[in-house]
């Protein structure tokens, strides 16, 4: 495709070069569906912040006319997936996908997602995948119906809003223990080492600084050395260390209300009306992943655990507005018991796939045929 502008250049990030004309870039592009609202992302400075913590990964530029007017980024690692006749791939993940509004619709955005298939193809990937929004429409037709992705899993994305005036109930009957990191590493091998996505390097996420730990809830009267007869476990994420988050698109009501929201809250706290965070100014946020558990009462102390992390959020992070989790598509049973509120959320997100390897596609169409596992094991990195 011609361009007015000159030649299209797709090269490798330069931090020295690129950084402050990335951030610019990132300024102007909202994620999410232009006609409603959106999120702009602060990078804090850090334009790889999203993706330096993972194994391997690269970020391209699109270079028009001496302008950068777009930017991908990609991570590779090791994952279970279910794909005979072993059940490890490596994986590429692609996030980040961003095109200047004045150079849209222009195949900027698929010569990226193809320049990036390629260095996945050079590391010798399996697979690669993306996650979007189930209604962005753009960004379908772009990798499922021109780049030859297909929908995979529908996972659901549960946001919680943090309270910075009242806590959360905790149950008395049930005790809290927070898990030394082999401990925990040891526990998620154990029962989510079959569970697809599981990151074989998950000792690396877990001792990642941005990991604020693990924590498991069992009946109060019982130990934990010997298995309860019932518990649940989650792990923290900061991804408010990483980069901040703030709303855009949104009508002037809904400021308004959310304005008056926090007023009557901090001078009429008597009428214990619901605070409305403030996201239209940059904001972090807590990552929930690895929630798993077992027995009768794995919901109430799936529930406990989740009200423990609010908690935390509310007294040491003055800047975190949301607690954010997802689990997998069918997981109903964690979906009914982890606080949220549902017009946060978001009830069915779209994960795509594709084979990399001409002897893999027939495995595309099983993994994709194939009933999911309940549990689904979402990487804090690529959040």
């Amino acid at each position: 495709m011609g361009y007015g502008s000159g030649e299209l250049i797709i090269r490798s990030y330069n931090a020295q070069n690129d950084r402050v004309r990335l951030e610019g870039l990132e300024s102007i592009c909202e994620v999410g569906p232009a006609d409603k609202p959106f999120l702009f992302t602060d990078t804090l400075g850090d334009p790889i912040c999203r993706i330096k913590n993972s194994p391997i990964y690269n970020m391209l530029v699109a270079e028009l006319g001496g302008q950068l007017v777009g930017v991908i980024q990609g991570t590779i690692k090791l994952v279970t997936l279910h794909k005979p006749p072993k059940n490890v791939a490596k994986v590429g993940y692609i996030l980040g996908l961003r095109v200047a509004p004045a150079y849209r619709r222009q195949g900027i955005g698929s010569r990226l997602v193809t320049k990036l298939e390629e260095w996945f193809v050079a590391c010798d990937v399996d697979y690669t995948y993306m996650a979007t929004e189930k209604d962005n429409e753009a960004s379908y037709k772009l990798f499922v119906n021109k780049l030859g992705y297909v929908k995979f899993r529908t996972p659901a994305i549960l946001v919680n809003p943090v309270n910075h005036h009242r806590s959360s109930q905790i149950s008395s009957n049930f005790k809290l223990t927070k898990l030394k990191v082999k401990e925990a590493e040891s526990l998620y091998r154990k029962y989510l080492s079959s569970t697809e996505f599981f990151p074989i390097d998950i000792g690396n996420i877990l001792r990642n600084k941005l990991s604020l730990g693990t924590w498991v809830a069992y009946p109060k009267g019982e130990t934990w050395g010997k298995v309860p007869t019932s518990w649940a476990m989650l792990s923290v994420w900061n991804s408010g260390e990483l980069f901040k988050l703030r709303l855009g698109n949104v009508p002037i009501s809904c400021f308004m209300y959310t304005k008056s929201s926090q007023l009557i809250q901090k001078f009429l706290p008597c009428f214990k009306l619901p605070s409305i965070p403030d996201f239209f100014n940059p904001f972090g946020f807590y990552f929930i992943y690895g929630v798993y558990g077992e027995g009768p009462l794995y919901g109430k102390l799936v529930k406990s655990l989740c009200n423990f992390v609010h908690n935390m959020a509310s007294s040491k992070s003055k800047d975190c507005k949301v607690i954010v989790t997802e689990i997998g598509g069918n997981d109903t049973r964690s979906k009914l018991h982890i606080p949220h509120r549902k017009s946060m959320s978001c009830s069915e997100d779209l994960w795509c796939i594709k084979s990399l390897k001409n002897e893999d596609t027939k495995s595309v169409h099983k993994l994709t045929t194939m009933p999911p596992t309940r549990t689904l094991f979402v990487d804090p990195r690529e959040v």
